[in-house]
C-alpha cells in the first residue's frame, strides 16, 4: 500500500486506469449518453452511479459524496445549472464538478454557475474524459509515472439509443407544450450527435431555427415524432 492508498483508503490509480478509486455520479436522463459514460468509467477504472433527474441526484447526494459529478444541463425536472450552483457552494465540496450538454453555447453559463469544466456531447474519447477529470484533481490523486496514451473511443449500446427514441416518442404528442418540445430537442441533440444520426440532426436543427424565430413549430414537431417512430420500427442488431 503506497502513500495515496494510506491517506485516502482508495486503491492507487495506475497509468492504464488513472481514475481507479474514484466514484463518478452521472446525472443524465439519456440511456445512450449514460451508457457512454459507463464505458468511459469502466475503461478508466472509476466506479459509476447514475441519477436520471435532479430529484434522483439529490437522493444520491444525501447518502454519499462522489469524487466526481457529471451533470447534464437539460433534465426532466429542471436545469442542471441549479444543481451545479448548489454543489459549487457546498462545503465540503465535491472534488470535480463537470457540466455536459449537446448545446455548446451553454459552456459559459455552466462555468459561471460553478462547474470546473464542460463536456460537449457526444463524449466518446477515453483520453478526453480522463483529462477532463484529472486536470481538476489534486496531484495525490494522479497516477504515479507515465499515463497510457489512448486513442480508444467508446461505442454505446444501440439498444440504449432505441430506448431514448421510445422515451421521446411518447412525449411528442400533437399539441405538446413548448417546454416539452424544447426539452425533447435538447435531449435528442446530444443523442443524435453521438449516434451520428444525420437525418435526426437535420430535423432538430430545423426545429431549433423555427423556435428561435418564434414561428409555428407544429409541423417540425410532427416531422420529428414521425422520424422517432421510424427509428423504433427499424430492426436492432443484437
Amino acid at each position: 500500500m503506497n502513500d495515496v492508498e494510506r491517506q485516502s483508503g482508495r486503491p492507487a490509480p495506475t497509468g492504464d486506469r488513472p481514475l481507479l478509486g474514484l466514484t463518478v455520479l452521472v446525472v443524465e436522463d439519456s440511456r445512450y449518453a449514460s451508457d457512454a459514460m459507463r464505458l468511459l468509467c469502466l475503461r478508466s477504472g472509476a466506479r459509476i452511479r447514475r441519477a436520471d433527474s435532479l430529484s434522483a441526484a439529490e437522493r444520491h447526494l444525501r447518502v454519499y459524496r462522489p469524487s466526481v459529478i457529471v451533470i447534464d444541463l437539460g433534465l426532466p425536472d429542471g436545469t442542471g445549472l441549479d444543481l451545479i450552483a448548489t454543489l459549487a457552494d457546498a462545503r465540503p465540496r465535491i472534488a470535480v464538478i463537470l457540466a455536459t450538454s449537446g448545446e455548446d453555447q451553454l459552456h459559459d453559463r455552466a462555468l459561471a454557475a460553478g462547474a470546473d469544466g464542460f463536456l460537449s456531447k457526444p463524449l466518446v474519447s477515453v483520453m478526453a474524459f480522463q483529462d477532463a477529470i484529472l486536470r481538476h484533481l489534486p496531484p495525490e490523486f494522479h497516477p504515479r509515472g507515465p499515463r497510457e496514451v489512448l486513442s480508444d473511443r467508446v461505442e454505446p449500446d444501440p439498444i440504449a439509443y432505441r430506448d431514448d427514441m421510445a422515451h421521446l416518442a411518447g412525449m411528442l404528442a400533437p399539441g405538446a407544450p413548448v417546454e416539452v418540445v424544447d426539452y425533447a430537442r435538447q435531449f435528442l441533440l446530444g443523442v443524435a450527435r453521438g449516434a451520428q444520426d444525420v437525418a435526426l440532426l437535420r430535423v432538430l436543427e430545423r426545429l431549433e431555427a423555427t423556435r428561435r424565430e418564434g414561428a409555428a413549430h407544429g409541423g417540425d414537431v410532427a416531422c420529428l415524432a414521425g422520424l422517432l417512430r421510424d427509428r423504433l420500427a427499424e430492426p436492432v442488431a443484437i
